[in-house]
């Protein structure tokens, strides 16, 4: 079980910050890790296994969003995050 509260104020910028791209980032990778586990012991669970294709799809956008706006806070939260990051932007 994730705790939502801990993983807002590992990645908010300010207090009342809940709602940022990085909180939202963080926030899908502790629920797609959840889910992973879950999916390794379940592995008929096609429910399940659309729910993490879902999961992952926003986080894939919410990622490329980030990267467009603000490279270096893309960085950053992917090495945070252990995400690997795609090949299309060198700086």
């Amino acid at each position: 079980m994730i705790d939502k509260q801990q993983t807002i104020q590992a990645h908010a910028k300010s207090a009342n910050d809940t709602g940022s791209t990085a909180v939202q980032i963080a926030l899908l990778t502790e629920r797609i890790n959840n889910l992973s586990v879950h999916l390794t012991a379940n592995k008929k669970d096609k429910h399940g296994q659309r729910g993490l294709q879902l999961l992952n799809g926003q986080r894939r956008r919410l990622l490329k969003y980030l990267e467009r706006k603000n490279y270096d806070e893309y960085i950053a939260l992917t090495d945070q995050l252990k995400i690997r990051r795609g090949q299309r932007i060198v700086r």
